[in-house]
């Protein structure tokens, strides 16, 4: 069990790792992240190392802090949290529970070999895919600059995926290597293309990519009531390891819907 829960723990290292924010201020214990309010993870509180000072304290000083930055104060809650009682006390200081979200896994033996298609993959950033990315999750102008920062200050080996039908983007994501695995992030596909197959073999030729750098394992983050997502992933064989949500104080504010 506890090699279990290691192995988890590595997991949501990893997942923090290949979603930078702007800039981190570590507490405690505790790491505080933000990136101007663009997606949860980017600007919440991971609160996943043992801590030493009073808790109710160090939430009321999380509150200041984000509040001085004019954003929600939002902490992620997954099965490694520090203290363990830490949902519950926020629950009782009236944070509320948003994106409930599963993490899976899939071991990469036994990957069916995807069909070939128009799909490129640059390991380097670039405008023609930041243009798609964009275009098909819909990120506001406002936010542009920041997350272009954010996938910037990804340290990791990284896979950027484009998938064409007829010339034309139909399909996008990133995948992200390190320590064995390849972390799959933001899978899109444009309304008009859906229910093809697409996603599918866009992800297999990205775990095949990431097995070149040698991820023996890959991991992604789907939220719990995305049911569509969640055939297509189960369909390649991704299980489920652990849960996350998060607590939000307010919504004076909010992040973008991205998780």
């Amino acid at each position: 069990m506890k090699a279990i829960q290691d192995n988890h723990r590595h997991i949501e290292e990893l997942t923090l790792n290949h979603w930078q924010p702007l800039s981190t201020s570590l507490y405690d214990g505790w790491v505080l992240r933000f990136a101007r309010g663009y997606t949860k993870r980017a600007n919440s509180v991971q609160a996943i190392y043992p801590s030493t000072l009073d808790v109710y304290e160090k939430i009321m000083e999380c509150e200041r802090i984000y509040t001085s930055n004019q954003l929600n104060t939002i902490f992620k809650i997954t099965p490694f949290v520090q203290p363990a009682e830490l949902d519950q006390l926020l629950q009782d200081k009236g944070y509320v529970v948003v994106d409930r979200t599963l993490v899976q896994l899939r071991n990469l033996e036994n990957l069916k070999v995807p069909e070939l298609l128009e799909v490129h993959i640059e390991e380097q950033l670039t405008d023609e895919w930041l243009e798609h990315f964009c275009r098909l999750n819909a990120v506001h102008e406002d936010s542009q600059d920041t997350m272009t920062q954010m996938l910037f200050n990804v340290r990791a080996k990284t896979g950027f995926i484009t998938l064409s039908v007829d010339g034309l983007v139909a399909a996008c994501g990133l995948g992200v290597v390190e320590r064995g695995y390849i972390g799959l992030h933001d899978i899109i596909t444009d309304p008009s293309y859906r229910n093809r197959g697409l996603a599918e073999q866009m992800i297999l030729h990205l775990l095949h990519w990431g097995k070149r750098y040698g991820a023996i394992s890959s991991y992604l983050q789907v939220v719990e009531n995305n049911a569509p997502a969640r055939r297509l992933y189960s369909k390649l064989g991704f299980t489920n390891a652990y849960s996350y949500w998060y607590r939000v104080k307010e919504y004076t504010r909010s992040c973008s819907n991205v998780i």
